[in-house]
């Protein structure tokens, strides 16, 4: 998967798209999703043009990896997910169904989730 400038994180990132924000530094930025799937639904997003996990684990900086790890953390407080548990998914290229090419962390909370995955049938 190669990284789209012009995919909706990276027009968000360039202010050509308004975003609810909850978070942000030098590096990273967190903001409500758009269709949320619990009651907190935040996205975390690095500034940097990283298309997926595995762009970002090879070729982001040290300063940026910890930044966003440690961002991670501050948006769940944030957001009051903490308390109660809250769940963390990333989806790395199409078989996972990554459907913006801009590496991305959902935080999802405020509610007891259920299993990650269905049983298979």
């Amino acid at each position: 998967m190669s990284y789209d400038r012009f995919n909706i994180f990276a027009r968000i990132l360039r202010g050509e798209l308004p975003s609810d924000k909850v978070y942000e530094d030098d590096h990273v930025l967190a903001f409500r999703d758009v269709k949320p799937q619990a009651p907190v639904h935040v996205l975390v997003i690095p500034k940097g043009s990283y298309a997926s996990h595995s762009d970002f684990a090879l070729r982001a900086t040290d300063a940026e990896i910890a930044a966003f790890n440690r961002a991670i953390d501050k948006v769940a407080k944030a957001v009051g997910a903490n308390g109660g548990g809250y769940r963390l998914i990333s989806n790395n290229g199409g078989n996972a169904h990554q459907e913006v090419p801009h590496y991305h962390v959902h935080v999802l909370g405020g509610r007891a989730l259920g299993p990650l995955l269905a049983e298979k049938k």
